[in-house]
């Protein structure tokens, strides 16, 4: 591991004051720390923030604003957030073990680099880690990689559970920098890779998350489901944040659909929620929007069982909400 400068932050003005170029901020340190031991990060300087108080959880009028430092188990056992927001609960027990969910923070979940493997060794090019040195796993192995929104540069997933989850909720995350405050929208801070495929989030240099704000809660029914490889501590092949609400005549008048292991950022599936709504609440109907979203699916030769396995995941879990 390359030797590096260490201060603990008292505040997130601190931190960022703190800043400068070749510095990362370190929270729970459980995906950081992994890879400065890979030699995929070498910051020069960590500035510690895992002590900030930023680490409750509080009801705003009709929100709830979560602290960038809130540790993810305590996000998921919270009474407010299993009575509120139940399928964001869910999503945190299903996204790592008991053990790292003890440790991670909120910021840091959202954060998270991809576990591709080409990302993750050194020896091999990678464009998120050193533009311009290509990407193999389009040609190599890619079995669990995208299939919805990648480029010729990158083909990476996002691994975040918490993410999809947020995004269904239509979360707002708080930021703080040298460039002042700002609220970004989930969907909205992770990036699809373009031509800049190491540019993960919409975040600047300096920028530090300090808080994720839920709405209220939406109309209808929801629910968090994740396919995986294995039932112990596994990223999801598909996972599926939805929302569905249902009137009494049995016509959807909301819907929210996002999807998780299918891109480099939390996917929202807009066009299968404009298919739906107004639209009968029917297995039918689930099948037709499932199907117009995953016409814009460009799956590699390995990864193709995720069209198939996604639009599924779609249909079963808007059925089960609506019926």
């Amino acid at each position: 591991m390359k030797p590096f400068d260490y201060t603990r932050a008292a505040s997130a003005a601190q931190a960022v004051r703190e800043y400068v170029p070749g510095t990362m901020y370190l929270g729970g340190g459980t995906n950081l720390v992994d890879l400065m031991r890979l030699g995929v990060a070498e910051p020069e300087r960590l500035v510690d923030v895992s002590r900030l108080p930023l680490d409750t959880i509080e009801s705003v009028r009709d929100r709830v604003r979560v602290g960038a430092a809130v540790r993810n188990t305590d996000l998921a056992v919270d009474p407010m957030i299993r009575a509120r927001y139940p399928m964001l609960a869910r999503a945190v027990l299903l996204g790592a073990s008991g053990q790292v969910r003890n440790v991670a923070t909120v910021a840091g979940n959202l954060l998270q680099r991809t576990r591709c493997a080409y990302f993750q060794d050194v020896t091999r090019p990678c464009n998120k880690r050193r533009p311009g040195s290509g990407c193999p796993a389009i040609a190599g192995d890619h079995t669990n990689l995208a299939i919805l929104g990648s480029s010729e540069a990158c083909v990476a997933t996002h691994p975040s559970d918490m993410a999809v989850a947020l995004a269904a909720l239509e979360a707002e995350v708080h930021v703080t920098g040298p460039g002042g405050d700002r609220i970004i929208p989930m969907p909205g801070l992770h990036r699809l890779p373009g031509e800049e495929p190491e540019r993960d989030t919409v975040l600047e240099p300096g920028d530090l998350i300090t808080a994720v704000e839920l709405p209220p809660p939406p109309a209808g029914a929801t629910v968090y489901r994740k396919v995986r490889e294995r039932a112990s501590f596994a990223f999801a092949l598909v996972s599926i944040a939805a929302v569905l609400d249902v009137g009494d005549d049995g016509v959807v008048a909301g819907c929210r659909i996002a999807l998780g292991g299918v891109a480099h950022a939390p996917w929202r599936a807009e066009r299968a929620e404009q298919a739906l709504i107004g639209g009968p609440a029917t297995g039918e109907a689930f099948l037709r929007a499932a199907e117009a979203e995953l016409e814009q699916a460009r799956p590699l030769p390995r990864n193709a069982y995720k069209v198939p396995l996604t639009r599924n995941l779609i249909v079963s879990t808007l059925e089960g909400l609506a019926s």
